[in-house]
């Protein structure tokens, strides 16, 4: 069984995160939310395995739990 990879693991973070940022560029907050809904199930279908979803699931929630 794999594990959820939580330590850095993108050779270009930074680039990746202006690419996202400009993906986002000019759209309304809806369109914005659409597309981050999109690119979150893209992924999740590249993931494949549901086992580390429902971790990265998790961890998610915790992390937002943790944000109030």
């Amino acid at each position: 069984m794999q594990n959820l990879k939580t330590k850095p693991n993108i050779a270009k973070p930074d680039d990746v995160y202006e690419a996202l940022i400009a993906a986002h560029s000019g759209l309304t907050k809806d369109q914005s939310d659409a597309l981050n809904a999109r690119l979150i199930l893209i992924l999740m279908n590249h993931i494949g395995d549901e086992v580390i979803i429902r971790e990265a699931l998790a961890l998610a929630q915790s992390s937002n739990r943790d944000m109030k």
